[in-house]
């Protein structure tokens, strides 16, 4: 009969930590276990306490770090009754966090990675394709010496030190897929080919023009996977036929910038598709991908991936003002990046599991879960307060968390906003005529393929 309940909560999960269990599941506590070859004996703070309030520290309510660890070690102790109870002061903990090594964290973020893929399967896939849109952005730290020596920071020498996120989110559920973590002054381009190889092999890559080079989209290609990434006037191309750029629509044309030419690099063929904007304040967008045939991704779906890729703002947005991480707390390199990690790996788990409740009565490529609301359902259950009428169980709860519908009337009011630069949407990008020589290279490197 125990057996049975316990098979019966892993199927149907009905509270806050059996939701976390259907991630962290055993399995991947072993696998994170198994990274380290040595550990203490009946440590204080071992790995699964460790983590568990590291991520219950990133839903908490508090006003300072003591508060949020009081209430996360005592949601642990609540919900692991015949467990040793770990360390009661959070220096204790910070020294235990300090000294975790980092890759058992990215053991945790993979194995919960391979519960999504697991549970999710066949529905990422939308169209064909499993779009994956990248985007990155600085997290500011405090102004610790260690920190302001080894951080890198924002736009201005006078400004704090900063850490930059590079994520892939889902696009079609909006899920949090990976990350890399970085100083402020990181290079997003590397961080994104240092994540090709955590993506599904159907992985369609979207991202705005800050992204767009020769590099990456051959590092895209090497990789087995596809992109679509959006251009500006900084982009040359050459085009197969003579349609001037204002009647173009879509069609096949050559990257190949000059340096690359140089360099006795290949051409890469891709096609250029354009989307008309809808109003006269906005401007047309210039796609560029990997995919030539139009019945494999067509200009009306290649519109709509890039439209969702402002579901990885909306994620930046959930992590810094829903989770306030505006700010980071740590003082030191070692806690910075285990916080960054362990933030993260709690928003990527609020939104699977709250997803995973909420997903049989969506379709994909539709926003179910409101971030917010199911936050606030999470503070419920670990301060526990959960006395309601009716619906008492965390997965009822939960079922109600959803985003609100509506359709937008009225245009978008933009905010103005300190220190921000004013936004300038990138131009159509530059059509060039091959010279006699470049021809030549051409059709040498044809035949040599």
């Amino acid at each position: 009969m125990k057996a049975a309940r316990k098979l019966e909560k892993l199927q149907q999960p009905g509270s806050l930590i059996e939701f976390v269990r259907q991630f962290l599941t055993p399995q991947v506590w072993k696998q994170a276990r198994q990274c380290v070859a040595g550990r203490r004996s009946k440590p204080r703070w071992d790995l699964q306490p460790l983590v568990l309030v590291l991520v219950v520290m990133t839903w908490a309510a508090g006003d300072s770090e003591s508060e949020r660890f009081v209430a996360a070690r005592g949601f642990y102790v609540m919900t692991h009754e015949a467990r040793k109870r770990p360390g009661e002061t959070l220096a204790g903990f910070q020294k235990a966090l300090a000294r975790l090594p980092l890759r058992q964290l990215w053991a945790l973020a993979q194995g919960v990675r391979d519960e999504i893929r697991r549970r999710y399967a066949e529905r990422l896939m939308i169209d064909g394709f499993v779009p994956m849109g990248c985007d990155g952005s600085r997290i500011e730290c405090p102004r610790s010496a260690e920190l302001e020596a080894r951080m890198g920071k924002g736009s201005s020498e006078a400004s704090a030190p900063t850490a930059w996120v590079t994520a892939f989110v889902h696009l079609g559920s909006g899920l949090l897929w990976c990350w890399r973590i970085g100083k402020g002054t990181a290079d997003e381009r590397l961080h994104l080919r240092q994540m090709l190889s955590l993506l599904p092999a159907e992985a369609l890559v979207v991202a705005d023009a800050a992204y767009m080079g020769y590099e990456l989209a051959r590092a895209i290609l090497k990789s087995n996977q596809s992109f679509l990434l959006r251009l500006s006037s900084k982009v040359r191309l050459y085009a197969l036929d003579e349609t001037p750029i204002e009647k173009w629509q879509e069609g096949l044309v050559y990257y190949w910038p000059e340096t690359i030419q140089k360099q006795d690099l290949p051409p890469l063929l891709c096609r250029l598709i354009r989307v008309q904007a809808k109003g006269q304040t906005k401007h047309d967008v210039w796609l560029l991908t990997n995919i030539l045939a139009s019945q494999r991704l067509s200009a009306k779906t290649a519109g709509q991936f890039y439209r969702w890729r402002w579901r990885n703002e909306g994620l930046f947005r959930t992590y810094k003002r829903t989770l306030k991480k505006v700010k980071l707390a740590s003082r030191t390199v070692r806690l910075i990046h285990r916080e960054l990690e362990g933030s993260l790996l709690a928003l990527q788990i609020l939104l699977a599991h709250a997803d995973l409740a909420l997903r049989s009565h969506s379709t994909m490529g539709e926003l179910a879960v409101s971030p917010r609301k199911v936050l606030i359902e999470i503070r419920r259950e670990i301060t526990g307060n959960t006395r309601t009428r009716g619906r008492t169980t965390y997965r009822h709860r939960l079922e109600t968390c959803r985003v609100a519908c509506r359709r937008q009337t009225s245009p978008k009011a933009s905010r103005e906003w300190p220190r921000r630069k004013t936004h300038k949407a990138p131009a159509a990008p530059i059509f060039l005529t091959m010279n006699e020589d470049q021809k030549a290279l051409l059709g040498k490197r044809i035949n040599a393929a």
